[in-house]
C-alpha cells in the first residue's frame, strides 16, 4: 500500500518526504514537484515569505533516470532561508536567547508546550507550522502522477473566503484548473472574485486574518475504492481524517453532507439508473459526493474543507498569558498570511490524491506501472461483463 512520512521544521535546514509503495516505472521529475509546490504558494493574501522563499527540490532516492524503481522515494525541500536561522534552529547542543513564552490562542503552542514540558513555544510551532505541508505536496505529486495513469485527476477551487460565498453551482473540470490557478484567490466563480479580493484587502488593512472553504473534486475515480467492511478503510472516513489533518482545517463534508442532514430521505439520496448503451450504472445526482457505504461509486468525488482564520495576526490583539510570569499579555507575532485558503486547496488536493492512490494500489496492486494499469483495466472490464453475485 502507499504511505508517506514527512520530517522537518518550518525554519530548519529543510523538509523531507518519504513515499513508500509506488510501483516501478512511474515518471517523476524535480520539475513536476516544483510546479506543484509553486501552486502551493499561490493566493492573494499570502505573506512576503511566499515571494522570497523558494522550494529547492532534490530527489534523494527511489528514482532513476526520471522513473521510480519500486523502492521508497525520498524528496528533500531545502530551506533557502536556513542561513538566517542556523543559530536559532541548530540541532547541536545549545540554548536560545529568544524564548517565545506568549502562546498564541488557536495555535498548537500552549497545548504542545504542556504536552511535552517545553518552556519555549518554538519547540512546538516549528513543526506545527503549515510549512510542513510543502513536504505533503511533494509526496502528493507522486500520488497524482500515479492516479493519472488510471485516468484520475484531483483539482480544487475556493467556494468561500471570509464571509464571501460563491453563489455559482458551476464546478471546474480538470481542463479548467489553469483558469482557477490564474485567479488571485483561486475561485472559479469570477463574479465572487472581486468581493473576495476586497475582503482580503480589508482584513489586511485591519491586521486581521480570514478563513474560508475549498471544494475538492476528483474526476475519473473508479467504483470500488474503499471498503464497507472495516471502519478504518471507509473512503469517506479516510478522506475526512486526511483533510482534517491539514493545519487550521476545522471542518470537512463529503458531498452535500451538512445540507442533506436537514432533508427527508426521499430528497437526500442519488437515484440509480442503468445505462444500456454504456453498459454501466449511473446516478441521477451526486448528493453523496461519489461515495456510498464507504466505497467510491464511480461518480464525481466531492469534498469541502473549511479552514479557520489563521491564529497569527499582523496586529496582535489576542489575549494570552506569559507561561513564565503567568501575567496577561498579547500573543507574539510570527511572519504570517492574511489568508492561506487558496493555498490550502492545493494541500487538500494532495491529501485527497494520497488517500485515493493508497486505495487504488490496494485495489489493483502491481509491482510496476504496467501491471497496475493492466489490473485496473481487467477490473473495469469485469464490471461490464459479469453480473453481481451473491453467496448464500
Amino acid at each position: 500500500m502507499l504511505r508517506f512520512l514527512t520530517a522537518g521544521e518550518s525554519h530548519g535546514r529543510g523538509l523531507v518526504a518519504i513515499v513508500e509503495g509506488l510501483p516501478s516505472g512511474l515518471a517523476i521529475t524535480v520539475e513536476e514537484i516544483q510546479a506543484e509546490l509553486a501552486r502551493r504558494r499561490l493566493g492573494f493574501g499570502r505573506g512576503p515569505r511566499m515571494r522570497f522563499e523558494q522550494d529547492e527540490v532534490t530527489i534523494l532516492g527511489g528514482v532513476r533516470h526520471g522513473r521510480t524503481l519500486g523502492s521508497p522515494v525520498a524528496i528533500e525541500i531545502a530551506n533557502t532561508e536556513w542561513p538566517k536561522w542556523e543559530q536559532e534552529m541548530d540541532p547541536a547542543p545549545g540554548r536560545t536567547e529568544k524564548a517565545l513564552t506568549q502562546p498564541r490562542p488557536g495555535h498548537a503552542d500552549l497545548a504542545g508546550m504542556q504536552k511535552h514540558g517545553f518552556t519555549d513555544a518554538r519547540d512546538v510551532l516549528e513543526r506545527a507550522s503549515a510549512r510542513e505541508t510543502a513536504a505533503r505536496v511533494a509526496a502528493g505529486t507522486c500520488a497524482k502522477a500515479l492516479l493519472a495513469q488510471i485516468g484520475v485527476t484531483v483539482i480544487s477551487h475556493v467556494v468561500q473566503l471570509g464571509p464571501v460565498v460563491s453563489k455559482s453551482d458551476h464546478r471546474p473540470a480538470p481542463a479548467d484548473l489553469a483558469a482557477v490557478d490564474d485567479s488571485p484567490v483561486r475561485v472559479f466563480d469570477r463574479d465572487a472574485e472581486k468581493a473576495m479580493i476586497a475582503e482580503v484587502e480589508a482584513a489586511a488593512k485591519a491586521g486581521d486574518s480570514l478563513g474560508g472553504v475549498v471544494e475538492v473534486l476528483a474526476y475519473g475515480v473508479p467504483v470500488g475504492l474503499g471498503s464497507h467492511v472495516h471502519w478504518d478503510r471507509k473512503i469517506d472516513g479516510r478522506l475526512a481524517q486526511a483533510l482534517m489533518s491539514i493545519q487550521a482545517v476545522k471542518g470537512v463534508e463529503v458531498g452535500e453532507g451538512f445540507d442533506v442532514a436537514g432533508r427527508r430521505g426521499s430528497d437526500a439520496h442519488d437515484p440509480i439508473n442503468w445505462d444500456a448503451e454504456a453498459g454501466e450504472y449511473r446516478r441521477e445526482s451526486d448528493r453523496a459526493g461519489g461515495t456510498e457505504g464507504g466505497i467510491t461509486t464511480g461518480a464525481l468525488l466531492v469534498a469541502r474543507v473549511a479552514m479557520k482564520p489563521l491564529a497569527t495576526l499582523n496586529r496582535p490583539v489576542l489575549k494570552t498569558v506569559d507561561v513564565n510570569t503567568k501575567e496577561e499579555t498579547l500573543s507574539f507575532k510570527e511572519r504570517t498570511d492574511v489568508t492561506a485558503v487558496p493555498a490550502m486547496g492545493v494541500v487538500a488536493e494532495t491529501m485527497t490524491a494520497l488517500v485515493l492512490a493508497d486505495e487504488a494500489t490496494r485495489k489493483f496492486g502491481g509491482d510496476s506501472i504496467a501491471e497496475f494499469v493492466r489490473n485496473r483495466d481487467g477490473y473495469l472490464q469485469s464490471l461490464h461483463t459479469a453480473a453481481p453475485t451473491s453467496l448464500g
